[in-house]
């Protein structure tokens, strides 16, 4: 499609597609100005305004009233306009044809912050844009209220016992709605010459089906794999049927990105997620310890545990296996990561960390307090299964079935204790 020339006099409409609220702003100005900038931003805000309170459609207006609103040029708009379709926030429609274009501008809701950091692509490039000080603040701002309910007792009503049931009325109206765009990625496969480039008894005719191919140039987009090389890995992923196993594509795809360009620092330099962390205010010194395990990224902790030392490149390449092939949460990493190292007199044994990794992520553990429980009872179970005689002494992490506030610990479990707090204080 050729590129359409605007002009200050082209009229456009603004369709308003969702439900936007006085909060949206402030998640605009928080997660998406770092991305797209300010004027972008701003052109959404003006566009927003031209809707006139509650209105679906607004008024007809030409481009010139935006170049006076945001004091910019035709050029620096469509720039800002491009960035607001890039993250979702705008879909844009042109009808060519007369003297004029018209444009059809639909706005749609920012995503909410808890979508927002778990988004694959738009966390990422937030987390590079802002740095990671300004990323755990945000974190922190937007982390979820907790509060410790297990004295309360729960009395909430159900609807059935507050009200009558009533006579059902039907209706075909559709509401609106708040309805967040989709973060869109062009064709960057080529899925003709993959079909033609893999013999028919091998791959399946309906191993490309819509989401399939979404996923595909998501894939290729994230990893910078073009169409020859991801017929290589796709051979390598279909299974017996001929079907393509996604959770193995996202893996060997990663892999191959990790080959080339090394490992993704703003994943395994990442701590657990606020709304992950247990609820503040236990001064024992198992919380102490749970603060830890979740305020530290698993290479830093590592480091702690080596008094300092730099972890090595065997150590951070099985960092990235647990926090990126496996998809384990930095807290439930850091807390797998202590107790092989007292298990196995100091040493990360790649088997051993492994088959616990694997447990951990069937038992989908995601956070301190869970693994800790889960390693404790695990232990215990095997090693009642050894005979008395055969049993071997073997170190337990301090926090091994220790409710500080009631029971003793020796002096060299205090020190052990006292050191690891030291660490990170």
């Amino acid at each position: 499609m050729e590129p359409i020339t605007i002009l200050p006099a082209d009229l456009y409409i603004v369709a308003n597609r969702t439900i936007l609220q006085e909060f949206d702003k402030k998640v605009l100005i928080s997660f998406y100005e770092p991305i797209i900038g300010h004027l972008a931003v701003s052109l959404y805000l003006t566009l927003w305004n031209d809707l006139e309170k509650t209105q679906a459609l607004s008024r007809e207006l030409n481009h010139h009233h935006l170049m006076a609103v945001l004091k910019a040029s035709l050029k620096m708009i469509k720039e800002a306009r491009e960035s607001l379709e890039a993250v979702g926030l705008l879909k844009t429609f042109v009808k060519t044809g007369g003297n004029l274009n018209h444009y059809y501008y639909e706005l749609y809701s920012p995503l909410s912050p808890n979508e927002f950091f778990n988004h694959p692509i738009l966390n990422v490039v937030l987390y590079n844009n802002i740095g990671s000080v300004e990323y755990e603040y945000l974190q922190k701002e937007y982390q979820k209220i907790k509060y410790d309910t297990k004295d309360y007792q729960e009395i909430t009503k159900n609807i059935d016992e507050v009200f009558d049931s009533e006579v059902a009325i039907g209706s075909n109206i559709e509401a609106m709605e708040r309805c967040p765009g989709e973060i869109m990625v062009s064709d960057k496969i080529d899925f003709d010459l993959i079909a033609s480039s893999i013999p028919k008894g091998i791959l399946n005719e309906r191993a490309f089906n819509k989401k399939t191919k979404e996923l595909i140039n998501q894939i290729a987009y994230l990893y910078k794999i073009d169409t020859l090389k991801m017929i290589e890995i796709i051979r390598t992923v279909l299974n017996v049927y001929g079907m393509i196993d996604k959770n193995n594509l996202r893996l060997t795809a990663r892999k191959y990105f990790q080959l080339n360009n090394g490992a993704l620092p703003t994943l395994i330099y990442r701590s657990q997620p606020e709304y992950l962390k247990s609820p503040s205010g236990d001064s024992s010194m198992r919380g102490k310890i749970i603060q830890i395990f979740e305020n530290t990224n698993p290479v830093d902790f590592l480091a702690a545990k080596y008094h300092g030392v730099k972890p090595t490149n065997r150590d951070i390449k099985l960092i990235e296996m647990l926090v990126i092939d496996l998809e384990l949460m930095p807290a439930v990493v850091n807390v797998l990561l202590d107790y092989v190292l007292r298990e196995k007199n100091n040493k990360l044994v790649t088997s051993y960390v492994e088959t616990i990794a694997g447990q951990w992520k069937r038992a989908n553990l995601k956070t301190a307090a869970e693994a800790m429980a889960f390693a404790e009872k695990e232990h215990h179970k095997i090693t009642k299964k050894i005979p008395e005689g055969a049993k071997k002494v073997i170190k337990e992490p301090v926090w091994f079935n220790k409710n500080n506030e009631k029971e003793q610990i020796n002096p060299e479990e205090q020190k052990e204790l006292e050191d690891l707090l030291k660490e990170f204080n």
